[in-house]
């Protein structure tokens, strides 16, 4: 049995005051919403904070002023018929992660600043300590690339590239006050330090622009719980014609941040989605996709799959019914 290390719990009621012990408790502090990440990653030693401060008392975090608070769980995002009709591809992303259970706990913001993955990281401290500790944690060399100079653990989070594709901002708030960022800003290609959000800031809210059409598309072995080995998103404005206006294209798990393509969104802008407009920007798209062999599913495949994975999120945002497509999927996920 895992147990976890010893640490000191607060339970602040408001933002201001979680910022403040975060800024009182310095590293040594972490937050904690869902703790779905948090919590194993404690018990495999992952990290070691001495103070959790919980922000589950904070209902500031779950209201939706024109915004959706950090602390909504995914299961009320999932529930809202609200975002399934404006934010489609964040809501296929959130109705996608781990199981039921784990989307009652999970929250917004903490799928925004999950962790990063890798097959030499997500493993107890006695497998890890046996092989030699990773750079991520503990060791000086990274297990899936040995010349490389930083850490490639891959980002997992679902709803990140979903809402990059949607334009999305998100309000960081601490002692010393408030800013606003692109999601996209929010991450760093690095495994170790892949947020720009500083130790002290708490991410509090999440601003969607209105007026997509979005689709999100998630690979993995199994269809009702794990990790994503590959995400796409797609959103566009679209004309009552059909031609692209505007057009995003953000990809998951393929890197250790996710990311927007930006050829994608700038072929795609004037055109209209045809068969063999699909079919090359989704071949454009894929191109981007270099995954690591550091996750599930063989790398060689996972990259050729990013491009059926592409044409079908292009496909739903045309408007295609993909429902059986990922019906399909799911089964053959089983």
């Amino acid at each position: 049995m895992m147990r976890l290390p010893w640490f000191e719990w607060r339970a602040p009621r408001t933002v201001a005051e979680a910022a403040r012990i975060l800024a009182g408790e310095g590293p040594r502090a972490m937050l904690i919403a869902g703790g779905t990440d948090l919590v194993p990653n404690m018990k495999r030693r992952h990290q070691s904070p001495k103070t959790l401060v919980s922000l589950r008392r904070v209902d500031e975090l779950r209201k939706s002023n024109g915004a959706l608070g950090a602390g909504v769980t995914l299961t009320a995002l999932v529930a809202s018929a609200q975002v399934r009709e404006r934010y489609r591809a964040l809501w296929q992303a959130a109705a996608q992660i781990a199981t039921p259970h784990l989307r009652n706990m999970g929250t917004l913001g903490g799928n925004l600043c999950l962790d990063t993955r890798c097959t030499y990281y997500n493993q107890s401290h006695e497998w890890r300590q046996a092989i030699d500790f990773c750079l991520k944690k503990d060791g000086e060399t990274c297990w899936v690339a040995t010349a490389s100079k930083r850490c490639v653990a891959v980002s997992s989070t679902d709803g990140a590239p979903a809402l990059i594709a949607l334009g999305a901002r998100v309000k960081l708030v601490s002692t010393q006050g408030e800013r606003e960022v692109a999601l996209a800003d929010l991450y760093r290609n690095d495994g170790i330090e892949y947020l720009t959000r500083r130790p002290d800031e708490i991410l509090t809210e999440v601003a969607i622009p209105a007026g997509w059409s979005s689709s999100y598309w998630k690979l993995r072995r199994r269809g009702s719980f794990d990790f994503p080995v590959l995400g796409v998103a797609v959103a566009a404005r679209l004309a009552r014609d059909g031609t692209v206006e505007e057009a995003r294209v953000a990809l998951g798990a393929a890197a250790s941040r996710p990311f927007l393509v930006d050829k994608a969104g700038e072929f795609l802008k004037g055109k209209r989605l045809s068969d063999e407009v699909i079919a090359e920007a989704s071949t454009l798209i894929a191109s981007r996709a270099k995954p690591m062999d550091n996750t599930d599913l063989d790398l060689y495949w996972r990259k050729d799959v990013a491009a059926s994975f592409a044409g079908y999120a292009l496909r739903e945002v045309r408007g295609d019914d993909m429902g059986e497509m990922r019906r399909r999927i799911a089964r053959q996920a089983l």
